[in-house]
């Protein structure tokens, strides 16, 4: 074919053609594509289509459609050159065949492809070369025909040139060619299966099959040919274009109009079949966001469809593109034939109604296309209010079968079609209105609280955005009745000045509600019907509406089932917070609330009102406890009489409820007294300091006063009656700190009876009394103790500032006393116990963050760990600051003011831990004799004062010395070291009851001693006795010392005496203990080592039982080595004195073996010995003159064995009684 159409036979190309051949290639013309088009439905369209390349917009502004194109002498048309302002009017056959070839070229490419991915590439790059000639070539058909052809009028054939003829007879050849291109193509509902499936294909990169570029050159084409068809209109200004050679051939009329509206009816009938083919696979959740269009060029080929059909209309009176579409779905909907320019249309559509609403929605949306290509707010495209009235009318109507979801999408604002509508939904009212295809999902429109119905109002009246998310994702969450208020709202809108559209509207709402109706509603009817008000309320007059939806609600019974109460609450204060939206005062509807509120909370405090009737009541009240919070919650000011919603209703719900039901007012008490305090602290901060002046901070001040009121008036006194309670809610700590933090903000406001200060009175009433439990009080105090200005508070007033801080710490001390009180009985932790833990733990850090506290761990010089502190841990660390505070004090009133103080920390302790003494915690009770215990011990010299020596009475009394040792033995052993300190500091440095306190000492030692004292001797019970581990020392202390002395007193006095020669009993454990604590403490006073030596002296010499005589033989040793090492100047005065009385008291009945017992300390310390010799020997001849019979042989000889080992004083001695 090339052959036969070289340049050498074509006669208009110059012969010099070829050198400038690569110039004559113009710029690729505007067409179809959406390789790179991303599906976006608000996205602008392609940058190399027909909208967004400004052709679209040039052929409405009749502008040249490629100005920078076609400005040489010749152009490259299929390969050939051609003399561009020549060449279509001397070869028009000539060129359309050559597009004929190369569209079965095309054709034949699509036929012949193979799936061989090594031809793709090839294939690709043929057919996308074939189309872009064609389609250059339609490009050059409209330049040459807006800039080079100009029609001629009628000539003299004689004196016109031979191109003029051409030219004259160029419409109706142009005509013909374009018919036969109609033809060449076809219809696009009639092209194979292999190519319109290219309409799907996804993206694969740069590489497309033929059939894709087949389909979307087919695309070119039709919006070429109405491009072209348009143009010639145009050119011949009105002249009617015949095809005159078909004309002749077949007999039947073809003009330009007539193609052009042939062509368009069946492009618009292929457009809508494609999108009927598409609507058959949409699920109907899916309605609005799947697209009536294949693909981005075919949704662009609607936009310009559009702009072109609206421009037609306006500029020559054509028809619209709306009424095209109209007569194309009127006989679809209608099941009547379809007119013969739509004859082509699919008859078989599934749901021809839902389709065509479907349809009508997603064309309207693309009339936010400009003719640029970009996706604007405004519309470009006229309305279609008759046809969709006429939709309407056929949806409405209850043997139409149409979901009414899929045609509310569709209806815009206007006044005729609301009517419509409200016509078919005020007759189903009290319908569900669910939708099909969410299941039971679909069935729960009842909105759960006002807040959530007043939402939903505003939703109706705010519509997302078109192609929003939530504009796409309108049929999964909204049902037909939603969507028919954003038609409302949108109507109502258009007139906010109350026009007569408005009103008419109104008028027919108002008019289809009476007392009967009103009556009959079910609770979906009821809650169709607020949600309407609230949504007509939104967009009109509030007060009137509200006023007429107070009148109707008026109508239903006094004994309304519950849940229309419920709902009817709901509604109501729905609106408040509409009113409050607005800023108008809430007085009149809150007060109409109130008094239906207070009739119900009286029957549910009624004792005759039946169980099941009291259930069914807490509905509508606990709806009103939500709605009324959210009516506080959603206030910037509370200054509209909101405090009418607190009334004498709730004097009566609060007693009358359960815990759960108690624990939800209560959840509400705590969200309306923080909401006040927010609100009133932004007012204070955001006026000037005049601004409590009269004037508007006045009025906003007595506003604030008066909720407060109405808080105390109603809540607080029946909270207050709760405290002492041994179950109490757990809630009830929060709502009663809201209160004192309130009365912290509005002292004015507090009742009488906790004046002149009503903060103190209540952290009196909830933290501060020892009454309260405290699972309350750990609960209570962390909300206030955290709040800065509050402790800064207390603090500055020199009054109370030092009894709030005590009173706290004691609280806490007493809580950590009684923090197992809140165990099971088995000991395993509760819900409340674990609770309490946590709250206390809290409670403890803001205890050690008290300006008080903190002033006395400073100056004692200790420090809480930095991570968290352990309650009992913190404990500790106080107890022992308090306790170096004292000791450092000086000055005697300052050390009697701190005894006061420390006193006001513990508070009565005994009382405190006596819950613990009769339980059957083991941990409870080892926790209060440990507490107890570390403040005797670091409390000592304190306690030892006449102030608090009472105290210590009392616990050496109710601890130490009780009647009878059941439960205790636990606590007492691993606490006894910590009073036995402490009783012996206090007993040294008391004043008036030193003496007592002694002897208190010793009867607690003697106590404990024969208590934890073992039957037999064990090493490791005694090595673990509480007494031991009390009196041990690493450096010995005179404190220390004090302590062990009197331990050996009472060894010696109660465990060690002998009667006559039979040995105490356990004398071996005693034994075994005097030498542990001998050998655990490194004592070097002779006059503490020498207080057993007696025992010790008479235990060698009286058993000879192995143990015993081993253990008495190495405390013996220990004793006398001790001694002789701190007795450096000479034998111990000490050891003397008692080894001298042991000698006298023996003389004459143990001679013998008190010399064995002394040979044994002379082996240790024959010094000591040494010095006794004299006396020895006295002793000696008393006996034997007593006994009268001369010189005792077998007694001086045992005297003279001691003798021999006391060196030369025992020699002389010796030399002495042989020369007697």
């Amino acid at each position: 074919m090339a052959d036969d159409f070289s340049q050498s036979l074509t006669p208009p190309v110059s012969p010099f053609a070829a050198d400038s051949f690569c110039d004559m290639t113009p710029a690729r013309p505007p067409c179809f594509c959406c390789s790179e088009t991303k599906e976006d439905p608000t996205g602008a369209l392609s940058p190399q289509g027909y909208a967004a390349g400004g052709s679209l917009k040039r052929l409405l502004l009749r502008l040249d459609p490629a100005p920078a194109e076609y400005e040489t002498d010749t152009v490259e048309i299929f390969g050939f050159p051609w003399v561009t302002e020549t060449a279509l009017v001397e070869s028009t056959k000539l060129l359309f065949g050559l597009f004929r070839q190369k569209v079965y070229r095309l054709e034949s490419l699509v036929q012949s492809s193979s799936h061989d991915f090594g031809q793709a590439g090839n294939l690709h790059y043929e057919a996308e070369d074939l189309r872009q000639q064609c389609v250059s070539f339609l490009q050059y058909v409209k330049v040459f025909l807006h800039r080079f052809f100009e029609p001629t009028c009628s000539l003299d054939t004689s004196d016109s040139h031979p191109y003029e003829e051409l030219e004259a007879q160029l419409p109706s050849a142009l005509l013909e060619e374009v018919f036969g291109i109609t033809l060449l193509v076809g219809r696009l509902k009639d092209l194979p299966a292999n190519v319109q499936s290219a309409f799907t294909i996804a993206n694969p990169g740069k590489i497309f099959p033929p059939s894709w570029h087949l389909l979307h050159l087919h695309l070119d084409v039709h919006w070429s040919v109405l491009e072209i068809l348009h143009i010639l209109s145009r050119k011949m200004q009105g002249q009617v274009v015949y095809a005159h050679q078909f004309v002749n051939l077949t007999g039947e009329n073809l003009t330009d109009s007539s193609l052009f509206e042939e062509h368009l009816c069946s492009l618009l009938c292929d457009l809508t079949a494609l999108a009927m083919g598409k609507y058959s696979k949409v699920r109907p959740t899916e309605a609005l966001s799947s697209h009536h269009y294949l693909c981005s060029c075919t949704k662009e080929l609607w936009v310009l469809l559009m702009h072109l059909l609206e421009y037609r209309n306006k500029v020559l009176h054509t028809q619209s593109f709306w009424s095209y579409m109209n007569s194309l779905l009127r006989p679809l909907v209608s099941g009547k034939p379809a007119a013969e320019q739509f004859s082509g249309l699919p008859t078989h559509c599934k749901d021809p109604l839902g389709f065509t609403w479907w349809l009508l929605t997603h064309v309207a949306m693309l009339g936010q296309y400009s003719r640029s290509g970009t996706h604007q707010h405004e519309k470009h495209l006229g309305e279609n209010w008759t046809f969709v009235e006429e939709l309407l009318k056929l949806s409405c109507n209850p043997k139409g079968g149409v979901a009414e979801e899929q045609c509310l999408s569709a209806v815009g604002p206007s006044t005729s079609a609301v009517s419509t509508l409200w016509d078919y939904y005020s007759r189903n009212l009290s319908a569900s209105f669910t939708v099909p295809w969410l299941g039971v999902s679909g069935m729960g429109t009842l909105c759960k609280t006002p807040l959530a119905l007043f939402e939903q109002a505003r939703s109706c009246c705010s519509p997302a955005p078109l192609h929003s998310p939530g504009h796409t994702q309108l049929y999964r969450s909204a049902n037909s009745f939603h969507l028919f208020l954003r038609v409302l709202a949108l109507c109502l809108a258009q007139d906010r000045a109350g026009g007569a559209p408005q009103r008419q509207i109104k008028g027919r709402i108002y008019s289809k509600f009476s007392s009967k109706k009103m009556q009959e509603l079910p609770e979906a009817g009821l809650m169709n019907f607020l949600l309407l008000f609230l949504v007509v309320a939104r967009q009109m007059e509030l007060e009137d509406v509200a006023s007429r939806a107070c009148e109707l609600l008026g109508y239903l019974p006094s004994n309304c089932p519950p849940g229309h109460r419920t709902l009817v609450w709901r509604g109501q204060l729905a609106l408040l917070l509409l009113f409050q939206e607005r800023g108008l005062d809430v007085g009149a509807q809150a007060g109409w609330l109130a008094s239906s509120f207070n009739e119900t909370a009286k029957e549910f405090y009624d004792k005759t009102t039946d169980v099941s009737r009291r259930l069914a009541l807490w509905g509508p009240l606990g709806s009103y406890l939500e709605g009324v919070a959210e009516v506080f919650e959603t206030s910037s000011s509370l200054n509209l009489s909101e405090e009418k919603l607190l009334n004498e209703g709730f004097d009566w719900l609060l007693p009358a409820c359960h815990l759960s039901e108690l624990n939800s007012a209560l959840g509400f008490l705590q969200i309306v007294l923080s909401q006040l305090r927010r609100v009133h602290q932004r007012s204070v901060q955001s006026a000037p300091a005049s601004a409590w002046a009269p004037g508007n901070g006045s009025v906003v001040k007595e506003r604030h006063l008066a909720v407060a009121a109405a808080l105390w008036a109603h809540f607080f006194s029946f909270l207050r009656s709760l405290r002492l309670s041994q179950t109490p809610p757990a809630q009830l700590a929060d709502a009663a700190a809201g209160f004192t933090l309130l009365a912290f903000d509005l002292p004015g406001s507090a009742p009488q009876d906790l004046q002149p200060n009503p903060v103190q009175s209540i952290m009196q009433c909830f933290g501060w009394d020892d009454m309260v439990l405290p699972a309350l009080v750990t609960r209570y105090l962390p909300h206030l103790l955290q709040n800065s200005e509050l402790v800064s508070s207390l603090s500055r007033d020199s009054v109370v500032s030092g009894s709030a801080q005590s009173l706290s710490v004691r609280a806490w001390f007493r809580c950590v006393l009684q923090q197992h009180l809140h165990k099971n009985p088995d000991g395993s932790d509760s819900r409340t116990g674990r609770a309490v833990e946590e709250q206390l733990l809290e409670l403890t850090r803001l205890v050690l963050r008290l300006p008080e506290v903190e002033g006395l761990l400073q100056r004692a010089g200790l420090q809480p760990p930095a991570s968290r502190t352990e309650p009992t841990a913190a404990l500790e660390i106080f107890v022992k600051a308090v306790g170096g505070v004292y000791s450092g004090l000086q000055v005697l009133s300052e050390r009697s003011a701190m005894v006061t103080r420390a006193l006001d920390y513990i508070g009565d302790i005994m009382k405190h831990i006596k819950p613990s003494l009769v339980s059957k915690s083991q941990e409870g009770l080892q926790l209060a004799y440990w507490a107890v215990g570390c403040i005797v011990k670091h409390w000592s010299p304190l306690l030892a004062t006449s102030k608090a020596q009472q105290l210590l009475f009392r616990i050496v009394d109710g601890l130490l010395l009780p009647n009878n040792l059941t439960q205790q033995d636990k606590a007492l052993r691993d606490s006894l070291p910590l009073y036995l300190q402490g009783l012996s500091v206090a007993s040294c440095v008391s004043q008036s009851q030193g003496a007592y306190l002694k002897q208190q000492l010793r009867s607690v030692t003697r106590r404990y001693l024969d208590h934890f004292l073992p039957a037999s001797p064990s090493m490791g019970v005694i090595s673990n006795h509480p007494v031991l581990l009390g009196a041990c020392e690493a450096n010995p202390t005179p404190r220390g010392a004090a302590l062990r002395k009197t331990i050996l007193e009472v060894l010696c006095t109660s465990f060690l005496q002998f009667k006559g020669h039979a040995p105490p009993p356990r004398l071996a454990a005693v034994l075994m203990f005097l030498l542990e604590l001998l050998r655990r403490n490194s004592d070097s006073d002779p006059a503490l080592l020498t207080v057993p030596l007696p025992s010790l002296l008479r235990c060698v010499m009286l058993v000879n039982e192995p143990q015993v005589r081993k253990t008495s033989t190495d405390a013996l040793q220990l004793v006398v080595e001790r001694c002789a090492a701190a007795s450096t100047e000479g034998p111990s005065d000490q050891m003397i004195t008692v080894l001298g009385s042991f000698v006298g008291e023996n003389e004459g009945v143990y001679d013998r073996q008190v010399y064995s017992v002394l040979e044994t300390v002379a082996v240790l310390d024959p010094s000591v010995v040494q010095a006794l010799i004299p006396n020895l020997s006295i002793s000696l001849r008393n006996t034997e003159h007593k006994r009268g019979l001369g010189r005792n042989i077998a007694l001086r000889t045992a005297y003279r064995k001691l003798l021999c080992l006391l060196g030369e004083s025992g020699q002389a001695e010796i030399t002495s009684l042989e020369a007697e």
